[in-house]
């Protein structure tokens, strides 16, 4: 991976992503990220290869990273986000070079970018053929995404939208990616606290009959397809009488009879 390392910098209480970085560790907020890494986990369960890129810090730790199976794996993240980023940079524009990635991690990154369709092309970017891209999102029509829209500051702390599964999915079938997987979760509203004495994490991943709620966010797993052209050969026909487009005058045999 050709990239600017840039040590991880301390951050004050006036930075931005701060709020966001207090949420992560709140119990509503630990017991989301919990939950996405069970998901995960079994997501990236057939995902293998050299290098894989988080782009954009979701949670204090590697917590999304646990169950990778790849040789190396990275987190990108802006200045400040997070201590435990590997790369410093912009989402959009990523300092890494092309197709050098065999999968990459979007966790809710594009909901707090000013122009997320620029960091799914720059995935496509650095993503080689075949390679898997993971996205994760709050789904507009839940209680999660009416929460982000009606909250002054964002919801989760300084989101900026939340995109629908189905703009996703026209970006990535826009770009030539196959979407194989998907997967709806969250079941769990978001004015609640964290996980109750003794509930495991896996319970915000399933409907049950406490939280009969519809799932607030969604995973998109999409391949990168790669189009082989073949070429066609020309058929060459003869036309008889015709020359360049030009018709080739008719040769007399006969003698010309006089009137």
């Amino acid at each position: 991976m050709a990239s600017v390392f840039m040590a991880p910098t301390h951050t004050s209480p006036t930075e931005p992503g701060h709020a966001l970085r207090e949420w992560w560790a709140s119990p509503a907020g630990g017991a989301l990220i919990a939950s996405e890494a069970l998901l995960l986990a079994e997501a990236l369960d057939d995902v293998f290869g050299w290098e894989f890129l988080q782009i954009g810090a979701w949670g204090a730790e590697r917590e999304l990273l646990s169950a990778c199976r790849t040789r190396h794996r990275a987190i990108l993240s802006v200045p400040g986000m997070s201590q435990n980023a590997d790369i410093l940079g912009r989402p959009a524009q990523l300092p890494v070079a092309a197709d050098s990635i065999d999968a990459v991690l979007v966790p809710h990154t594009l909901e707090f970018a000013t122009d997320p369709y620029a960091i799914v092309r720059e995935a496509d970017r650095v993503l080689v053929g075949e390679g898997q891209l993971l996205v994760l999102g709050f789904r507009p029509f839940s209680l999660w995404g009416q929460r982000a829209y009606f909250s002054r500051s964002g919801f989760p702390p300084g989101l900026r939208r939340v995109l629908s599964e189905r703009r996703v999915r026209e970006w990535l079938a826009l770009l030539g990616y196959e979407v194989f997987a998907a997967r709806h979760y969250l079941y769990r509203s978001p004015w609640s606290g964290g996980l109750a004495a003794g509930e495991r994490p896996d319970r915000l991943l399933r409907r049950g009959l406490t939280y009969p709620l519809p799932a607030g966010a969604y995973l998109l797993k999409a391949r990168k397809q790669v189009y082989t052209l073949t070429p066609i050969r020309p058929r060459f026909r003869e036309r008889s009488g015709v020359l360049g487009g030009l018709v080739k005058p008719a040769s007399h045999t006969g003698a010309h009879r006089g009137r």
